[in-house]
Order: structure tokens, then sequence, then C-alpha cells
């Protein structure tokens, strides 16, 4: 396996800036509840991706927004090795457990698919497959994605 730097990089800032604003912060906020003096433009430079950050730098980053570090590089680490541009994932057994009436089509298929032989527990579905997905649960492709996302927390590119 391959690392693409750049893209390890571009994900990881992405990460590190939502993390930052779902906190509601500025970026000089964010550098109030560090222990080191680091330059907006540098904290800029690591949401951009464009630079890296050393391992204690990402840690202290973390722990200033109440984040465990593994759980940021393991979103980090699944978006850029699991996820397929266009395509969002879904977790099966987690489908299967959920009782929302509207899902009902969408847990019948997900239960088919794994009683099959060595069948994923994971799938992935493109565009036209969800909103045809979509459609057999009489919802609108957004509002599929808000009751995946609220069952696995499943991202979408």
């Amino acid at each position: 396996m391959r690392i693409d730097n750049d893209l390890y990089q571009r994900v990881l800032g992405e990460e590190l800036r939502k993390l930052r604003r779902r906190r509601g912060w500025t970026r000089k906020e964010l550098n109030q509840h560090l222990q080191s003096d680091i330059s907006l433009q540098t904290l800029a430079t690591y949401e951009l991706g464009t630079r890296q950050c050393s391992v204690v730098r990402l840690v202290e980053l973390c722990l200033a927004m109440d984040e465990l570090p593994q759980d940021l590089l393991a979103r980090v680490h699944r978006r850029v090795f699991a996820d397929e541009p266009g395509k969002v994932r879904l977790d099966l057994p987690r489908i299967v457990a959920d009782d929302r009436v509207e899902l009902m089509p969408l847990r019948r298929w997900a239960e088919d698919r794994l009683r099959q032989p060595a069948a994923p527990r994971e799938v992935r579905l493109d565009r036209a497959a969800l909103s045809w997905m979509a459609q057999l649960c009489g919802l609108t492709v957004p509002d599929l994605l808000e009751r995946l996302h609220a069952i696995s927390g499943v991202e979408d590119d």
C-alpha cells in the first residue's frame, strides 16, 4: 500500500479544521488553548495540508480541542484508505439493526446482502445506487444520507 503524502496531509488538515470549527473557535482562539506558541499562519498551513506537523504538535492540537489523537487519525485513515470518491460507505449490520420504518427497504436489502456466503459487512454505494435506494425508501438523497450518517457515521465524498 502506497501513501499519497499530499492527500494524507490535505485530509488531516480538513479534519483539524472541522474539529476546530465544531468547537466554534477561530484559529486565534485555538491558539490561546495551546501549550506552545504557534503562529496563526502555521495553524492555517496545517489546516490547508500544506505543512506537516510533528506527532507532538498533532497531539497538542487534538488535546486542546478535547479530541483523542487516535480518533482523529482513524478518521483520516478511513478517508484516505477506505473511502472511494463519489461513494458512500454503509455498515450493513448497523443498517439491519436500525428500526426506522422508512428504511425498511434498505434494511431488507442489507439483510439479503449479509446472508450471502462470505458477504462483506461493509459496502460502498455510488450516487446512482444511493439515488435508487432513496427512491425505494421514499426519501430524497440528502434525507437518506442524513439517516445513514445517524446510523453509522458514514461519510460521503
